[in-house]
């Protein structure tokens, strides 16, 4: 077991991701995604300017190709939907369809329309496709906190894991200190994400 952090730079409900019954992390910070294994922790930190409060922590708990992400029946719900109005609809990160039975390069997937397509448009945005699919995994975890804005503080005792760019890891030894302060906040979504439009609450039907 080991643990990585890293700074959630938008913090927008699309990565991490943390409706529908599962957290998952299938867009941006492709080094983590590539490397973690079952029984990892990730823990996404607010920017320094807004006190490195934890945002998120997940225990990994299934790590999916792009192809079995987008296929498993699991996260439909995650794929966008922009025809319904509500934001919950169109911040899901299962963006990359594979396009033949087994794909083995990035011209084998399909960027649906997201937040990370361009402009939040049909059209695919190529930089964000390279960069998305270099980490080859969606992390999926049912055992996460989600805090938004509203996230706790590290204790001194773990200012270790606050982060400038790219991330860290840490060893099982500093992973299990983390995992017993985290385990005294309740489980899954305590608030919306930070950028998220105040009349919207649809984040509060994701909660299942």
């Amino acid at each position: 077991m080991e643990l990585y952090s890293y700074i959630v730079a938008e913090d927008t409900g699309f990565s991490p991701n943390p409706f529908w019954g599962h957290c998952t992390l299938a867009c941006c910070k492709p080094v983590i995604r590539r490397t973690a294994e079952v029984g990892d922790w990730v823990v996404g930190l607010s920017r320094k300017s807004a006190g490195n409060r934890v945002v998120f922590a997940m225990e990994v708990d299934d790590v999916l190709s792009y192809a079995d992400y987008f296929r498993d029946e699991r996260f439909a719900a995650k794929i966008p939907d922009f025809n319904k109005g509500k934001v919950i609809y169109k911040c899901g990160d299962n963006i990359y369809k594979p396009l033949i039975h087994e794909p083995l390069t990035n011209d084998d997937f399909y960027q649906q329309q997201s937040m990370h397509s361009e402009e939040q448009g049909p059209e695919e945005n190529f930089d964000t496709k390279m960069h998305d699919l270099k980490g080859k995994n969606a992390l999926i975890s049912k055992t996460f906190q989600y805090f938004g804005s509203n996230g706790p503080e590290l204790p001194r005792y773990l200012h270790e894991l606050k982060v400038g760019r790219g991330h860290k890891k840490f060893s099982q030894e500093v992973a299990m200190k983390f995992q017993s302060f985290i385990a005294s906040y309740p489980m899954g979504i305590n608030g919306p994400p930070k950028k998220w439009p105040k009349s919207d609450n649809s984040w509060r039907s994701g909660r299942e």
